[in-house]
C-alpha cells in the first residue's frame, strides 16, 4: 500500500452528518453534500471533502453510528444555511494511504489499514476520527485517501 505520514492542520468544516449504520446511506449522504457544495460555489481545485466515521462500529451500536460529510472552509466563513453545520476537525499526525477512488479498493483500504499501520511502525491514535479525503485532483486522477490519526 502505499502510506506517507503527513501533518494535517487543524481545520473549520461544513458538514452534513448521517446517524445510522454505516453502508449505502454514506454514500448518498455524501452525493447530497455534494450537491451543497456546488450550489455554493465551493468547486474549485482548491476544495477538499471528507468523509468522517465518528463512532467505531465494534464500540457503537450501529444505529447510533455518525457519519459526515464535510469541506474543509476558511476560518471566516459563517453558515447561512440550514443543510450544513459547522464544526472543526483536529490536527496532527496522519497516515495517508492512497488508493483507487473505488467502492472496491475503500473496502479493500479500511481492512488492510491497520494491518500496513503495525508494518511501518505506527500507532493509531484513538482519540481523532479516521478522515477519508477527496481532492478534485486525486479524483479527477480516480484516486482518494483514507488519512488514519497516528500517535
Amino acid at each position: 500500500m502505499n502510506v506517507t505520514v503527513e501533518d494535517i492542520p487543524s481545520s473549520k468544516i461544513v458538514y452534513m452528518r448521517q446517524k445510522g449504520p454505516y453502508g449505502m446511506a454514506n454514500s448518498q449522504l455524501m452525493e447530497k453534500f455534494k450537491g451543497w457544495v456546488q450550489s455554493n460555489s465551493f468547486t474549485d481545485s482548491m476544495s477538499v471533502i471528507l468523509g468522517i466515521a465518528q463512532d467505531n462500529p465494534a464500540l457503537v451500536e450501529p444505529e447510533n453510528c455518525r457519519y459526515d460529510a464535510c469541506l474543509v472552509v476558511p476560518e471566516d466563513y459563517s453558515v447561512n444555511s440550514d443543510e450544513v453545520s459547522a464544526g472543526s476537525i483536529r490536527g496532527g499526525s496522519y497516515a495517508v494511504f492512497k488508493i483507487p477512488h473505488t467502492a472496491e479498493a475503500v473496502q479493500k483500504a479500511w481492512v488492510d489499514i491497520f494491518t500496513e499501520l503495525a508494518n511501518q511502525g505506527l500507532t493509531l491514535d484513538e482519540t481523532r476520527p479516521i478522515l477519508e479525503r477527496y481532492t478534485v485532483e486525486l479524483v479527477n486522477h480516480h484516486y482518494c485517501e483514507i488519512c488514519v490519526p497516528v500517535q
